[in-house]
């Protein structure tokens, strides 16, 4: 789905990912996007950040309350303090103005890809999380855990490699599918997993910093 008030960029964007095989629905605002979305959710949200009515931001944070589509931002607000808010509000990826469509297209076919797995091993326990790859879903002493499809993912391989540093680089490579790309990306992301899981995300127990290195995620921790 791609949601941008400028019909020039909506159209090109949307004939583009149907030429590479994408079906493809378009809205020209957040509010019948919004609507749209409570009755059938895509495999992929774009979302073009200033609108009027209601905005990409106020979209996402909606999106977030009832869904875990994933959701690229496209904005001609490209500073990194401009790209971390956008992930704040609940942002998978986030590409800015002007962009090449062969990278739009390349990242939506990795957002696409962890969307739709085509087999998942069976549920498993790790410490006091109960993980169901076949459903997504994410436990914390019988509590449901509500994460979007990135947080999940990165939940998901930290959780599979346990008590090791692993760098923002290599989470970017392995999680985001991404050769390169801003690391900020990744430090949102921790933050927001920090404020689901741990007791206190003030001082994380389970998703350890480790300076200069990256993080390091602890299944039995001793805090």
């Amino acid at each position: 789905m791609v949601v941008e008030d400028d019909s020039t960029v909506r159209m090109i964007v949307s004939d583009y990912l149907r030429a590479a095989g994408y079906a493809v629905a378009q809205h020209a605002d957040g509010v019948s996007a919004r609507d749209a979305l409570r009755e059938q959710v895509p495999d992929v949200l774009i979302v073009d950040r200033m609108m009027p009515g209601l905005s990409g931001d106020e979209l996402c944070r909606e999106v977030r309350t009832f869904s875990d589509v994933p959701i690229m931002m496209l904005t001609a607000m490209g500073a990194v303090e401009d790209r971390i808010e956008g992930l704040e509000h609940g942002a998978d990826d986030y590409l800015s103005k002007p962009f090449a469509l062969r990278e739009l297209q390349l990242r939506v076919a990795a957002l696409v890809r962890r969307r739709v797995a085509s087999s998942a091993p069976a549920a498993f326990t790790a410490g006091r999380f109960r993980i169901d790859p076949a459903h997504r879903r994410v436990w914390a002493d019988q509590r449901e855990i509500a994460l979007t499809t990135r947080e999940y993912e990165l939940f998901l391989y930290l959780v599979q490699h346990p008590e090791q540093v692993v760098s923002r680089d290599e989470i970017l490579r392995e999680v985001w599918g991404w050769g390169f790309g801003d690391p900020s990306t990744v430090t949102v992301h921790v933050r927001r997993l920090r404020e689901k899981i741990e007791p206190d995300p003030r001082y994380p127990c389970y998703l350890r910093t480790e300076w200069g290195a990256g993080y390091r995620f602890t299944i039995e921790p001793s805090c």
